[in-house]
């Protein structure tokens, strides 16, 4: 059997992660999302929250659980039993990050490999930042994530109120 990690922070999950997580779960006999719990960035959404809203997302798929971690992501393979690490690419520059990591974590642990899947053409402008960005500023994200996220990020936002301390490393306000 065939164990593989889909690792991020999900923040929020999106269509192209969802896009991603069905492609290797066809792949796999068993694909794990894991939802880390402390990266080095601000988040929108607790872990609990974020593991919830991909739960919702993949709950029809026998094959996909969802689960939260923390500490290096090689090591939680170990723990699972996981032998491959799959990675989403949608620009060049994400090529170059993944292959950094790749080989970063070949060298800690060669026994897991690394699988990374080109996202459908539809989704390669979707991060994360760029929907809590247009979501913070009210835009419609409808074709970005699904509903139950839409939800999600209006009733977040709504609470944050105007003065959100949420800072986008890009802007869409210009």
């Amino acid at each position: 059997m065939v164990r593989a990690v889909f690792p991020g922070t999900f923040d929020p999950i999106h269509l192209g992660h969802i896009d991603i997580v069905h492609r290797a779960s066809q792949l796999f006999d068993e694909l794990l999302v894991a939802v880390y719990d402390r990266p080095l960035k601000s988040l929108l959404f607790s872990p609990e929250t974020r593991i919830e809203l991909a739960r919702i997302a993949f709950e029809e798929n026998p094959k996909i659980q969802v689960i939260g971690y923390s500490g290096l992501t090689i090591e939680y393979c170990r723990q699972v039993g996981a032998n491959v690490i799959v990675r989403g690419l949608r620009v060049f520059s994400d090529f170059e990050y993944e292959f950094r990591m790749a080989l970063a974590n070949h060298r800690l642990a060669p026994e897991i490999e690394l699988v990374a899947l080109i996202t459908a053409e539809e989704h390669t402008f979707l991060s994360s930042s760029t929907v809590r960005e247009i979501a913070s500023l009210g835009g419609d994200v409808s074709s970005m994530v699904p509903k139950h996220v839409e939800i999600a990020l209006h009733t977040r936002f709504s609470e944050l109120g105007e003065h959100q301390q949420l800072i986008p490393t890009t802007s869409l306000r210009d």
